[in-house]
Parts: structure tokens; C-alpha cells; sequence
């Protein structure tokens, strides 16, 4: 009796041992099995926005969410609201939730790199769009941004064609903590500085540099300051849309829209629609759906172990009314607006 229990013990380990040995087996011979539920639970791209309420980074963050699912990304947008503290924990909860990459428009280009050290030290790598970090604490892969520096010369050109011939004073509407700002102003002043330094030029004087913090209430703020201290203003550069926006109502609460010529930056489809109504006299313009889509492919190519670039610049382009009256962007709107107006009816 005892010699066929041994015999029986003895087959049923040897089954065990042949079970063992399949798994293993099917294990090596599928090398997706094991791969597959990491990714699953490991490609996900954390992108904190500086805001979702400029719609140029809701445009940017849009085009990554669609272009991430095409090559198999979870993209998570958070709002940093331009508060570097809570962007600070947007990044430290990227890092929980193990992400495979973060992205960024840092709230503040130099206060962040903390934050950026702590994904470092995690092996997430971390990628910025449309403002650059500024600082050495931490370490980014690639930048990918609008040419800010090229665009403020742009817009400083646009400037003296606007205002060269007969000079008079100007007032910009800055967002100085926000290093793609401080580009746009740098490449702004040096076409303004290149003007008046011309023999028997006609002055164009930078009355004040006020902060609109890049937005509408702000802008709005700042242009009225700007009014008030200087009334004989003849035009200003607000750096970003939503602040050209907020200065173009305070210049109409003043009752000088027609004396102060305005120009902005950005290209947003509301900035396009003041510049097709006359209120914004130009913008050097942007291309977020490309810095979107850049950026996923910038993410691709790190993760398959290719060369990616420190920095992308994506040039702009001056768009004045005229590009307004063909834009089919503007066209597409007004037949949307058509619409629900019949439907309306």
C-alpha cells in the first residue's frame, strides 16, 4: 500500500513539474504577455497646462490628448493655473501614478526646477512646450515651442510700420515670469532699439512695461494703468491674446480705441476675430495643433530610444486682416455661428 502511494506522489509531482515548465515555456514564447500589462499600466503622459482657460494651451493639450491615443498614450491634463506650487504637486502626483512622461508649460520658468529634479530622480522623463525652463536644477529632454524671439521681432517690426513715421509713446502689456514672454519682448525691443538708433528717425518710446499676466483681467488692469499714467499712448504690444483682448476693452472704456493701435501675439481664434473686426491691428501667430503633435512624437521617439533634439522652433508668421478675410478657420466659425442662429429661429 505504502509502495503505491510513493508511486502516486511521484506522478503528481511530475505533472506539477511539467505544468510549471509549459507556463514558463508559453511565458518565453509570448514575450507580449508580460510586456503588454506594463505598458498598460505604464504609458500614460502627465501634461500640467500653465492654464486651460487661454485657449491656446487648451489647443495644445487637445491635439495631445488625440494625437496620444493614435500611437497608444494616455495623455492627463491638469490645469497649473500659473501657480508653480500647485504645479509643483501636479508633478509630484504625475510621479505617484508613475507616468511614462510629464510635459509642461512651467507656471514659473525658473521656480519648477525642484519639481523637475524630483521626476528626474523618479527616471520619468520630462518634456516642455511653449515656455522653456529657465534653470539647471533639473533636466529636460526637449523643448518645443513657438520661435518666441523671432515672433517678438515680428511684432516689433509690425510696430514700426505702424507707428515709425511719426514715433510717439508705447506701452506693453509683459508677463515677465514667463520665459517664451521674455523672449517675445527680447526680439520686440531689439527691432524697437534697431528703429530709434536710425539717423533722424522718428522715436518710438516705451512709456511703461506693465504685467498682464497673460490674461484678460489682468491685460485689462494693466492697459487701464498704462492709460492713465500716459495719455497720449499711440499703440501698445500685449504679448499673448487674452491680454490684448483685456487691453482692447480698457482702451474702449477710455475712449481711445481709436487713438491707441494695439498688437498681439498668439493667433487664437478670438485674437483672429479682433483682428478681422479691426481691433487688434496684427499678431505674429502660433501653431499649437504642431506644437501638440510635436511633442507626442518627441515622447515616441525618446521612449524608442532615438535621438530627440534639446529644442524644436516652430517659426511664426505676422497675420493681419487681410489673412483674416480668407482664414478658413474664420470661415468655419461664421458658418457654425450661421447655423445655430437658423436653428435658433
Amino acid at each position: 500500500m505504502k509502495r503505491w502511494n510513493l508511486v502516486i506522489a511521484a506522478c503528481l509531482t511530475l505533472l506539477v513539474g511539467c505544468a510549471k515548465s509549459e507556463t514558463a515555456a508559453d511565458a518565453k514564447s509570448s514575450p507580449d504577455a508580460k510586456t503588454t500589462s506594463a505598458k498598460g499600466a505604464t504609458r500614460k503622459v502627465g501634461f500640467s497646462a500653465l492654464t486651460l482657460t487661454n485657449p491656446f494651451f487648451k489647443i495644445i493639450a487637445d491635439t495631445m490628448v488625440e494625437e496620444g491615443k493614435k500611437h497608444g498614450y494616455e495623455v492627463i491634463v491638469v490645469s497649473g493655473d500659473q501657480d508653480v506650487n500647485r504645479q509643483t504637486a501636479q508633478i509630484e502626483d504625475f510621479i505617484v501614478q508613475g507616468v511614462s512622461a510629464i510635459v509642461l508649460n512651467p507656471c514659473d520658468s525658473r521656480a519648477i526646477g525642484a519639481a523637475i529634479q524630483k521626476a528626474n530622480e523618479a527616471g520619468i522623463p520630462v518634456f516642455t512646450n511653449d515656455i522653456k525652463y529657465d534653470g539647471d536644477a533639473g533636466k529636460v529632454v526637449c523643448h518645443i515651442a513657438t520661435d518666441n524671439y523671432q515672433g517678438g521681432k515680428l511684432a516689433g517690426e509690425a510696430m514700426v510700420k505702424l507707428v515709425g513715421e511719426t514715433g510717439g509713446k508705447i506701452a506693453v502689456i509683459h508677463y515677465p515670469d514667463v520665459e517664451s514672454c521674455q523672449l517675445r519682448v527680447k526680439g520686440f525691443m531689439e527691432i524697437i532699439d534697431a528703429h530709434n538708433a536710425k539717423d533722424g528717425a522718428a522715436k518710438i518710446e516705451v512709456a511703461t512695461t506693465l504685467s498682464g499676466k497673460g490674461a484678460r483681467e489682468a491685460g485689462h488692469a494693466a492697459a487701464r494703468d498704462a492709460i492713465q499714467a500716459h495719455p497720449d499712448l499711440v499703440a501698445m504690444f500685449a504679448i499673448n491674446d487674452p491680454s490684448a483682448l483685456g487691453a482692447r476693452v480698457a482702451l474702449e472704456d477710455a475712449g481711445k480705441a481709436d487713438q491707441v493701435k494695439l498688437i498681439g501675439f498668439d493667433g487664437a481664434i478670438e485674437g483672429k476675430e479682433a483682428i478681422l473686426e479691426g481691433k487688434i491691428v496684427c499678431d505674429p501667430i502660433q501653431f499649437p495643433e504642431k506644437m501638440g503633435t510635436t511633442t507626442i512624437e518627441m515622447i515616441k521617439k525618446f521612449e524608442a530610444g532615438d535621438d530627440v533634439p534639446a529644442e524644436i522652433l516652430i517659426p511664426s508668421s505676422l497675420y493681419y486682416q487681410e489673412d483674416a478675410k480668407k482664414d478658413p478657420a474664420l470661415e468655419k466659425k461664421d458658418a457654425g455661428k450661421g447655423a445655430d442662429e437658423a436653428a435658433a429661429k
